[in-house]
């Protein structure tokens, strides 16, 4: 029985995505992503109090995903920062190309929690930007990256470029494929942190 319950969880999860994707978070309807996870609508509020919680719980797992690949990433001695940092960008891609919908569920909604439920928001996500600006203070103090480079602002570059880049791409895949914009991040990415390389 816990089985088939945890597997009705996932369902109404995954149903979430697609129509908060779909609809977006303010427009979507429980009894919508009901339907679509094959559940009766008060089946949705045995796992979850309301809608919002659903949207925090996609969020909170995403994240923590990311965190966990992220962590052991960065606890790896035998591996270079110029190969942490293309890692960091696969870890983020990679999560984005398991749907569309993911990305634009992360596109278009996480901006308004971070804004207006900050407090409610997953841990993990500032874990996870944490553990990246360590990477990049790694490289630093390696001397392997640009020791001129302000860490707050370079964050925020990196943010800013994934949202914008994943939004064209969910938005319009034949604009840009995926895989042009994980490797273009990264040579424009690094070439700004490499020390010596120009």
């Amino acid at each position: 029985m816990r089985h088939k319950e945890g597997n009705k969880r996932e369902d109404i999860i995954k149903a979430a995505i697609k129509i908060f994707a779909e609809n977006g978070y303010h427009h979507a309807k429980i009894a919508k992503v009901a339907e679509v996870a094959n559940v009766a609508t008060g089946s949705v509020y045995v796992y979850f109090e309301n809608k919002e919680k659903v949207l925090l719980e996609i969020f909170d797992e995403i994240w923590k995903d990311m965190y966990n690949n992220l962590k052991e990433l960065v606890d790896k001695k035998e591996v270079s920062p110029f190969e942490k940092f293309d890692a960091l960008v696969d870890i983020i891609f990679d999560k984005f190309t398991e749907s569309p919908e993911i990305a634009l569920v992360m596109v278009n909604e996480q901006n308004h929690l971070l804004t207006h439920k900050k407090e409610k928001f997953t841990e993990y996500y500032e874990k996870f930007i944490e553990l990246g600006v360590s990477l990049i203070q790694e490289g630093i103090d390696k001397g392997v990256f640009n020791s001129g480079i302000d860490l707050n602002i370079y964050k925020h570059y990196l943010l800013g470029a994934f949202r914008d880049l994943v939004n064209t791409w969910a938005t319009d895949r034949e604009t840009f494929s995926l895989n042009s914009i994980r490797q273009s991040i990264k040579y424009f990415s690094k070439y700004g942190l490499c020390k010596n390389c120009m």
